[in-house]
């Protein structure tokens, strides 16, 4: 039984990943993205159905739209890929909980961020408040007024770490060294996590944009790379191995005693 609900929460999130890809690109582009049509972004060519099978319409069209032949983006296909496997993981990890509804939506943040980061470098401002009144809600519901409470001061504390992170950047290399959507995305994510997690997700989010950021340096002399999708990365990675601000100092106790 355990096999299919994990089947089931696959499928499931390969169709909202679709959607989170949609929202994340639309939102960006100040684009409704409830009750309109998907078009091909080269032709405009409204896409029908059989088109928009999560996955499927992808591999079958070989990655080119249908109509005019153009390549397709794979962002899509590797957002709804990429949501159904932890959609997956989530119910593996959680079962049926009020966690794992903080987890499914902690991943559709991230799908969100992944799609709008990757393609325009904006965090919408939207994703970020609708997020934090629903984890706001969730901790309530797990832990009281005392949850909501840490939750906030959590969040807080990461927001003024991240911020202060982003004035010394900007005065060390004289420009933008951090977007406004990064320190923000850091506040949502504070909401779910221990303050000293959310100091490792930076530093962890750091080590692995380093070799990305001096690969595009070499090839394309590339300067900008959107921060948010290596916090998310990083964060879902400490979220799903469940590690504690304990656990890691015992560790460290352990490590150099």
């Amino acid at each position: 039984m355990e096999v299919i609900y994990i089947i089931c929460f696959f499928i499931l999130g390969l169709v909202f990943g679709s959607f989170f890809c949609c929202v994340g690109i639309r939102l960006s582009k100040n684009e409704k993205f409830i009750n309109t049509r998907s078009v091909c972004d080269n032709c405009n060519h409204t896409l029908a159905w059989y088109d928009l099978i999560p996955i499927l319409s992808y591999i079958i069209l070989k990655g080119k739209c249908r109509y005019c032949k153009n390549k397709i983006s794979p962002l899509s296909f590797f957002i709804e890929l990429a949501t159904g496997i932890l959609f997956a993981l989530s119910y593996y990890s959680f079962g049926f909980s009020l966690e794992l509804i903080l987890s499914l939506c902690l991943v559709s943040l991230a799908m969100i961020i992944f799609s709008s980061d990757l393609t325009y470098m904006i965090i919408p401002d939207e994703v970020i408040i609708f997020f934090s009144i629903v984890i706001i809600v969730l901790e309530f519901f797990l832990d009281g007024f005392k949850g909501v409470g840490l939750s906030l001061l959590s969040g807080a504390s990461l927001f003024f770490f991240m911020y202060c992170l982003m004035k010394l950047g900007n005065s060390l290399f004289k420009k933008e060294s951090l977007g406004g959507g990064d320190v923000k995305l850091l506040f949502v994510l504070g909401l779910a996590t221990e303050p000293f997690l959310g100091l490792i997700t930076i530093f962890l989010a750091s080590f692995i944009a380093l070799p990305v950021s001096l690969y595009l340096l070499y090839k394309n002399k590339e300067h900008m790379i959107p921060f948010g999708p290596f916090i998310l990365i990083a964060f879902l990675i400490i979220f799903f191995s469940k590690v504690s601000t304990n656990d890691i100092f015992s560790f460290l106790t352990t490590f150099y005693i």
